[in-house]
């Protein structure tokens, strides 16, 4: 039988107070693993932790600053030292502006190049020393379709995230004889509190126009659940994945194989 335990494992997934990074937590914890995470603040690694606890899982929680380098490596040392080696890292921790091209500013564009792409670079540089010494480990990072796709007013964030497929790629080229994994998962459109206006049902109980386009661009009709990213990061945070390096795996509803519904079309 294929091994998916992560027994004995310690997984850090970063930005991971609620959302995404909870959820696959969540499936690591169930998997075995002992769980780590970091936010921004102590407000939210206090929520964080809160959520944690209602859902059984005795995890970690950390204020550590994604694009911090010397953050980062005061952070990985503690993990290290308070909880064990990290053998699984998901770079989770990111933003988004929804910002038309030429109106948004360089320090925009910067800020989220910063959090979505240098720091899954400065988190992995951090890890990697220390997986190469135990003998392997495993790196997701959380792309996006964006990391193939364009679309109006993510400009900053489309770069950032085909940046960190390509990143991806490489950690997995250079690192890959020291039987460190490094894939991506590519997340569709997931139902989370976030988008949850974009989903709420008009007043003549029609569907809000964003969530007719996404149903329609989607062939399993529906939206994504955080869960449905549970069995692919097990599944790439695990044994069973130990000869899958640099690929990015997209959790889309086969959105990405789809042209679409012509207009009109049923």
């Amino acid at each position: 039988m294929t091994d998916f335990s992560l027994k004995g494992k310690v997984a850090l997934v970063t930005g991971a107070s609620y959302g995404i990074g909870f959820a696959l937590a969540k499936a690591f914890a169930e998997a075995g693993a002992a769980v780590v995470f970091n936010d921004i603040n102590q407000e939210l690694v206090d929520k964080g932790m809160a959520a944690y606890r209602e859902a059984g899982i005795d995890a970690h929680g950390y204020v550590c600053d994604v694009t911090n380098e010397e953050q980062v490596g005061a952070f990985v040392e503690q993990v290290t030292k308070e909880v064990g080696h990290i053998n699984i890292l998901v770079n989770n921790a990111g933003i988004i502006k929804r910002i038309p091209m030429c109106e948004m500013t360089a320090a925009q564009f910067r800020q989220v190049i910063d959090i979505d792409l240098n720091g899954p670079f400065i988190m992995a540089k951090a890890v990697i020393p220390d997986m190469i010494e135990q003998g392997g480990g495993k790196i997701i990072n959380i792309c996006s379709m964006m990391s193939e796709l364009g679309r109006e007013t993510v400009s900053a964030y489309a770069a950032a995230k085909g940046g960190l497929k390509m990143l991806t790629r490489n950690i997995a080229s250079e690192y890959g004889a020291y039987n460190i994994q490094c894939n991506g998962i590519g997340p569709g459109y997931i139902a989370t509190p976030q988008t949850a206006p974009l989903r709420e049902r008009q007043p003549d109980g029609s569907r809000h126009p964003f969530d007719q386009f996404i149903i329609a661009k989607t062939p399993a009709a529906r939206w994504g659940e955080a869960e449905d990213l549970a069995g692919p990061a097990v599944f790439l945070a695990s044994p069973a994945s130990d000869f899958v390096n640099g690929h990015i795996l997209y959790v889309d509803g086969g959105i990405l194989a789809y042209i679409g519904k012509q207009p009109g079309g049923e």
